[in-house]
């Protein structure tokens, strides 16, 4: 391809979804330069997403736009109950309640909670940060049409969708977040693994103020609806107020027409009423996972590099910690602390936990889908009745499995992280409801309040952390190899927190910026080797290095 111009930008972002503008606005806190290239404009007709998970809302709070998420257009007062339906004016087999955004409360392990914030308000949030940082480029109407790379770096080709011109960039590296269907992925990945095609789902956006009046059921988030033949559809509130998203599973490929898709949304509520449709999509659910994250100088990440099933809300939050855990490993190599090597621990650590929620959101698809024929379901008789009796508690047991996922959210561990030192100890087994806390190294540094106000989690984010739980324990030989080796550390005491030092167990605990916990002990390592192990320049040092040290 000829070009008339060639530009070069630090790193280059492909996609403007919120993993690459939470890419970009991780990396401008870092202080590097990013350019980020979006071939639409940014708007968005069709939310993919409207949960932001409690792990992606403690890195707004490490971002600093907590605010800006709850004071979004979502209406926080609208209940967030669950209700299984005939129709919306039929039967209501079983509820499951949940306060609204504005009463709820965070769990015990987080001081975040999760969120309502659907796509096309939280994209605009990311965007206006990412683009605060005057060291951040996003170009919208901008689409990458090819690449190329070799030792040193990546040309990227690029059309500008408005005026047609082309130009080249040159960036050190490349990283495609420009979702499913990837180009960049295609380029690199060798494949997806999983089930390609999990069902066909029909989504349709109609404003309906008045909908909500329309029958008894009440305020709620999501009502699932059954037939006589099975579960057919869901109506979301999008907005908590007008717009509502219906997604109707197993349409056919092509799609319906305007008349069936109406016919459709008078046949969910169970009355005609007024509506106004925005938009339709069709797409197929999937559970497909990247063979590999990265080659060479490019990666992905999100949904370039895992695609599955939206029920349980994994998706784009997977995608968030795909960003965060690239971010910081790219800014190290490029400041030069960081080994090369540090990168290969990229794919390792995040593609287990993509592979993992995958199975999960698919498991959840299969619950929702369970309930199969009753043909009685919807008649006025004793058998009728009889039948959304047995029904509705069972399904709602089986449905719950996707409401209580904490174990997932905040829950995964990188237990074979090639830059992650072990302490000996035995994982216990990761768990989907349940979550309890625990600092060994690869998991997620826990959080607890501090006497002075902070959470734990508000001290990590600028460099490694070692946390000192002891007044004897001797960071000193750390620090310095740490040091000697340029990488930024910085010692905190926490001596005088008796809760603290109960929850991560071990007198001295290396965190690293991502907030993942490297290693803890009693007694440490060769100094040298520890620090070369968690910046990458000696991946899996551990397994060669002896005995292990078991963890105070």
């Amino acid at each position: 391809m000829s070009a008339n111009t060639s530009v070069s930008a630090p790193i280059l972002i492909v996609g403007a979804g919120p993993v690459g503008l939470a890419l970009a606005g991780d990396l401008a806190v870092l202080g590097q330069a990013v350019t980020v290239l979006e071939r639409s404009d940014g708007t968005i007709e069709q939310p993919r997403m409207d949960m932001v998970g409690v792990r992606t809302m403690e890195f707004c709070r490490r971002w600093g736009i907590v605010p800006n998420v709850e004071a979004s257009a979502y209406n926080r007062d609208l209940a967030q109950d669950n209700v299984y339906v005939t129709s919306l004016t039929g039967y209501e087999l079983s509820r499951e309640r949940f306060p609204s955004m504005r009463a709820s409360k965070p769990p015990e392990q987080s001081p975040q909670k999760r969120e309502r914030c659907p796509q096309d308000m939280f994209d605009p949030i990311l965007s206006a940060w990412a683009r605060s940082f005057p060291h951040v480029d996003v170009r919208y109407r901008h689409q990458l049409t090819g690449f190329e790379q070799n030792a040193s770096g990546v040309t990227a080709h690029v059309t500008d969708v408005v005026t047609e011109k082309t130009f080249d960039i040159e960036a050190p590296y490349l990283i495609g977040c420009d979702g499913a269907g990837s180009r960049v992925a295609k380029a690199i990945a060798g494949g997806m693994e999983g089930t390609p095609v999990l069902s066909q789902t029909t989504n349709i956006i109609f404003r309906a103020p008045q909908l909500l009046s329309l029958h008894d059921k009440g305020e709620a988030y999501r009502f699932i609806i059954l037939s006589p033949e099975g579960m057919w559809c869901t109506i979301v509130a999008i907005n908590g107020w007008d717009r509502w998203r219906m997604s109707i599973t197993n349409t056919p490929p092509e799609g319906l027409t305007r008349e069936e898709i109406a016919n459709e949304i008078r046949r969910a509520v169970g009355i005609d009423f007024d509506f106004e449709i925005l938009s339709v999509t069709s797409w197929t659910r999937r559970e497909l996972v990247a063979q590999t994250y990265q080659q060479g100088r490019v990666f992905i990440a999100g949904d370039a590099a895992h695609v599955m099933s939206p029920t349980g809300g994994f998706g784009m939050n997977t995608g968030i910690g795909d960003a965060v855990d690239l971010g910081w490993k790219l800014d190290a190599v490029l400041r030069g602390w960081g080994d090369p090597g540090l990168l290969d621990s990229y794919t390792p650590e995040r593609r287990p936990v993509a592979v993992r929620n995958g199975r999960e959101s698919s498991a959840n698809l299969a619950r929702m889908l369970s309930p199969g024929k009753n043909p009685a379901l919807c008649d006025d008789t004793p058998e009728g009745e009889e039948c959304r009796a047995e029904l509705g508690p069972r399904y709602a047991e089986a449905m719950s499995h996707e409401w209580y996922t904490l174990g997932i959210h905040l829950g995964y561990r990188y237990d074979d992280s090639p830059i992650c030192w072990p302490d000996g100890t035995v994982a216990p087994p990761l768990e989907v409801a349940k979550y309890v806390q625990e600092a060994r190294a690869g998991a997620r540094a826990p959080h607890v309040w501090l006497s002075d106000g902070r959470s734990t989690l508000d001290l990590f984010g600028d460099g490694f952390v070692l946390l000192r739980f002891t007044a004897h324990a001797q960071p000193d030989p750390i620090v310095a190899a740490l040091r000697e080796r340029n990488v930024p550390v910085r010692v905190v005491d926490l001596s005088g927190e008796a809760a603290a030092a109960k929850v991560y167990a071990a007198p001295l605990v290396l965190v690293r910026p991502d907030g993942h916990v490297a290693w803890r002990g009693a007694s440490m390592p060769e100094p040298g080797l520890l620090a070369d192990c968690v910046r990458g320049a000696a991946p899996y040092a551990w397994k060669t290095a002896g005995e292990l040290v078991a963890g105070g």
